[in-house]
């Protein structure tokens, strides 16, 4: 059933068009949660908060099809919370390290040398760069969807995806 369809439906109250707009995001939220937060428990967390928050404000939603968007906004925003209280339990003060610190695991298939080169590569980038990063080249969405997110300009999400991944294929070569 198209997206749209299901987001209709969803927001007049039919679980199971929401449970199928669930089973769309599931891995693709799962995904980004990872890397951004480092640690499956706080990825599972972030995505379990996601989804009953969309439960909650899809409503409100005025254009169905903005709905990728607005759960990305959604999710980001868990995230946060997350990196917030992970800031908080450690006593940390530096936001961009928080995500990463202590980090031992992606998940059971992802303990390659690749992996932990590219978690290094990431620690490199700001919170904001790697969010960036992390939504277009981890979610696959586009430079206006993630200036949807960010609060940026699309031009300013795309400049920063330049120099984010610059950096990231400087410190991938050095």
């Amino acid at each position: 059933m198209e997206e749209v369809i299901l987001v209709k439906k969803a927001q007049q109250g039919d679980r199971r068009a929401f449970c199928d707009l669930y089973s769309l995001y599931k891995e693709p939220f799962y995904r980004y949660a990872l890397y951004r937060l480092g640690h499956p428990e706080d990825a599972e967390d972030a995505v379990s908060e996601c989804i009953l928050q969309l439960w909650h404000k899809l409503p409100t939603l005025r254009e169905p099809a903005a709905f990728r968007t607005f759960a990305y906004r959604v999710l980001s925003a868990c995230c946060a919370r997350l990196i917030r209280a992970q800031i908080d339990r450690r006593g940390q003060d530096n936001a961009d390290d928080a995500a990463f610190a202590g980090r031992t695991e992606m998940t059971t298939t992802d303990h390659t040398d690749t992996h932990l080169i590219l978690e290094e590569s990431l620690r490199s980038l700001t919170e904001q760069e790697r969010q960036i990063v992390l939504l277009s080249a981890v979610s696959g969405l586009n430079s206006k969807e993630i200036a949807d997110i960010t609060g940026l300009s699309a031009g300013g999400v795309r400049s920063s995806l330049s120099r984010s991944l610059k950096k990231l294929r400087q410190q991938l070569t050095s």
